[in-house]
């Protein structure tokens, strides 16, 4: 009996984890989808204030349309700089650095577009027209600092793409330098004509297994009755094997 109490107890333990678990999953899975949720009305939001705005920019003349230009170009400047920042952020600690005092402008940048919103909707435009010289000095300071930490970004990732690439030149030339020698045959040693008069390839070069061909054969080791011709000397030689496709 008090054995199966224990069981039972253990049982019941199992049990009421279980559930604790399930219930702490099921929470975070909530949570989860109403962040998904709330993160892509926001993004539906902004999606459809920016064609407003857009839209505003060219059709409302006076103040009004000048604040909305203001926005435009202050959000597409926020935008392009936090894409070229957060694309190399991961990889380089400058980078770090730069996206760090960005977040720093990204939240002037807020305050002066919640500043233009609150000015779309004040009736006196004589205030607008006033305040408006002060908030496009404002707007012109934030989007310059923007635009040189993204030209920044850009010229480091592109000096860095630069420098890999010619690294890899060098390798490559390189090796095509050696892939061009071969091992000369001896004195006297005889040469294949099929290849031009280059040294007669041995066993190991595609020759296939059999007695050697003069003193040179010996130059390079026989690769036994399994070996074949050379990657490359058959009839696709010469096409390169491309990586996948850049999307």
């Amino acid at each position: 009996m008090e054995t199966i109490g224990i069981i039972a107890l253990v049982l019941l333990a199992a049990f009421l984890v279980f559930a604790a678990l399930s219930v702490v999953a099921t929470v975070k899975i909530v949570r989860a989808a109403r962040r998904r949720m709330r993160r892509g009305g926001a993004q539906a939001r902004r999606v459809v204030e920016d064609a407003r705005l857009k839209a505003r920019r060219y059709t409302v003349p006076g103040p009004a349309g000048e604040l909305a230009r203001l926005r435009v170009e202050l959000r597409s400047s926020i935008d392009s700089t936090f894409r070229a920042l957060d694309a190399g952020h991961e990889d380089d600690a400058s980078v770090r650095e730069a996206a760090t005092l960005f977040a720093r402008l990204s939240d002037h940048a807020a305050s002066l577009d919640a500043e233009l919103k609150l000015l779309e909707q004040e009736p006196d435009r004589s205030r607008v027209a006033r305040r408006l010289p002060d908030l496009t000095d404002r707007a012109r300071r934030i989007t310059g600092s923007a635009d040189a930490l993204r030209w920044a970004a850009q010229d480091r990732a592109r000096r860095f793409a630069d420098d890999e690439l010619s690294s890899l030149t060098r390798e490559i030339d390189l090796e095509a330098d050696a892939l061009r020698h071969w091992d000369p045959v001896g004195p006297g040693g005889p040469a294949d004509p099929a290849v031009g008069g280059r040294p007669a390839a041995g066993p190991g070069l595609g020759r296939g297994p059999g007695p050697s061909h003069g003193p040179g054969s010996a130059s390079r080791p026989a690769s036994g009755p399994g070996s074949g011709p050379l990657p490359g000397s058959g009839a696709g030689a010469g096409a390169p094997k491309w990586g996948p496709s850049a999307e």
